[in-house]
C-alpha cells in the first residue's frame, strides 16, 4: 500500500508566512521518510503553489492536490496548471479534484452550481480533451452541456508534455459522484468520513458501475483514502488523538450530504443531533456524540506496535494508498510503523 503525507501542517498554515514558508522542508522530510506521495489541500490557501516548491526540492515522491476545488475554476485553467506541474515535477503530479458543496461554490467562490456529478464528469473529460489537443495538435472541439472549448491557436498551446498528461483523481462521497470517478477519473479519493463497510458495500460498487458504463476496468482506477488514525506512545497522546478524531468526525457528520454513511450503520439520528448542534454553534460539544463504537468504526484505534495490523484488518486489499500524518517523528517506533503500513497489500493485490 502506498503511504501519503500532507504537505502543509495546520500549525504551518496558521503561521505568518503561510504554507509556502515550510513547503520545501516538509516535502524533503516526507521524501526522506520514505513516503510515496505528498498531498496539498485547498483550505485557506491556494493548493497548487506549494507543490511547485515540493517539486523543486524532491526527486522521487509523487505530488498532488487532495483536493483542489474544481468548480472554483474552469477546465482550461486546470489544464494549464496540470500541464505545468506535470512538466516541472518530471511526471510526478496528480491533479486531485473535488466538488465542494453548493454554498461554498455559489457564496464563497461566486461560481455556478448545477448537476454536480454530471458537471464534474464533463469537466474531467474537457480537461483531458484539452490535453489531447496539446499532445496531438488536432483541433480542439469539446462541446458539452456545461463546458465548450473550441478555440486553441498555436500561441496558446504549450504543445505535448514531455512526461505525458498527469492522472486526474476525483474525491467523491455519494453514488453519482463516485460513478463519475469510475467513468472518467484515473483515481478515486474516498472521503475520510467513511468506513470499510461503506467503501466495500456502497462506494466500490458505484465506482464499478461508472467504469462499466465507460467500458473501463475498475481495477485501473487507483483508490486512496485519508484514514482516521488514533494512535500514540502514551495514554495522553492516544486521548488527544481520539479527541481530535471525534471533533473532525462530528464536524463532517453535521453535514447532510454525509448522512448516508451514518445511516449505513444505523446512526441517522446522530446526524440530526450533530446538524442541530452545529447550527447552535456547539462545535466543541459535538465531539461527545461520537462514541467509542463510532470512533472505532470510522477510524483505526491502536498503539503504534498494533497499528499496521489494525489498518490491514480494516483496509487491506480495499484501498491502494492511505494518508498517515503521524509518522514523521524521528524518535520512537514511527519508522517501523511506516514500513509496516507500506507492506500491507493494496486493492490491486487482493
Amino acid at each position: 500500500m502506498k503511504l501519503d503525507g500532507g504537505l502543509v501542517t495546520r500549525a504551518a498554515r496558521k503561521g505568518s508566512v503561510g504554507p509556502l514558508g515550510d513547503a520545501a522542508d516538509n516535502a524533503r522530510n516526507l521524501e526522506a521518510a520514505g513516503y510515496d506521495g505528498i498531498w496539498s489541500a485547498e483550505l485557506d490557501h491556494d493548493p497548487f503553489l506549494p507543490l511547485v516548491l515540493a517539486a523543486e526540492h524532491t526527486t522521487r515522491i509523487q505530488i498532488g492536490t487532495s483536493i483542489a476545488v474544481s468548480f472554483a475554476r474552469n477546465p482550461m485553467i486546470l489544464a494549464n496548471i496540470g500541464w505545468d506541474l506535470q512538466a516541472y515535477s518530471s511526471g510526478r503530479f496528480v491533479l486531485g479534484l473535488g466538488s465542494q458543496i453548493k454554498p461554498h461554490i455559489t457564496k464563497r467562490f461566486s461560481m455556478p452550481w448545477s448537476h454536480p456529478a454530471a458537471r464534474m464528469k464533463e469537466m474531467i473529460d474537457a480537461v483531458k480533451a484539452i490535453w489531447e489537443c496539446w499532445e496531438t495538435g488536432e483541433k480542439l472541439s469539446f462541446r458539452g452541456e456545461f463546458y465548450q472549448h473550441t478555440l486553441m491557436t498555436p500561441m496558446f498551446s504549450p504543445g505535448a508534455n514531455p512526461f505525458g498528461p498527469p492522472p486526474i483523481h476525483l474525491a467523491a462521497v455519494g453514488d453519482l459522484m463516485t460513478e463519475a470517478a469510475g467513468g472518467s477519473a484515473d483515481g478515486w479519493i474516498s472521503h475520510g468520513f467513511t468506513t470499510p463497510s461503506y467503501v466495500r458495500e456502497v462506494s466500490l460498487p458505484a465506482l464499478e458501475r461508472g467504469a462499466a458504463r465507460a467500458g473501463r476496468d475498475p481495477m485501473d482506477i487507483e483508490v486512496s483514502m485519508p484514514v482516521f488514525i488514533v494512535t500514540g506512545e502514551t495514554e495522553e497522546e492516544m486521548a488527544s488523538a481520539a479527541q481530535a478524531a471525534r471533533q473532525q468526525l462530528a464536524f463532517y457528520g453535521s453535514t447532510p450530504a454525509y448522512r448516508p454513511v451514518l445511516e449505513h450503520h444505523g446512526w441517522g439520528d446522530a446526524q440530526d443531533e450533530l446538524n442541530r448542534m452545529s447550527k447552535q454553534g456547539q462545535w466543541v460539544e459535538m465531539a461527545d456524540v461520537i462514541d467509542d463504537t463510532m470512533l472505532g468504526t470510522f477510524g483505526v484505534v491502536a498503539e503504534p506496535q498494533n497499528l499496521a495490523s489494525g489498518v490491514a484488518a480494516s483496509y487491506g486489499g480495499l484501498i491502494d494508498r492511505m494518508s498517515f500524518g503521524q509518522g514523521l517523528r524521528a524518535d520512537g517506533p514511527w519508522g517501523e510503523v511506516r514500513e509496516a503500513l507500506r507492506a500491507i497489500p493494496g486493492r490491486s493485490h487482493q
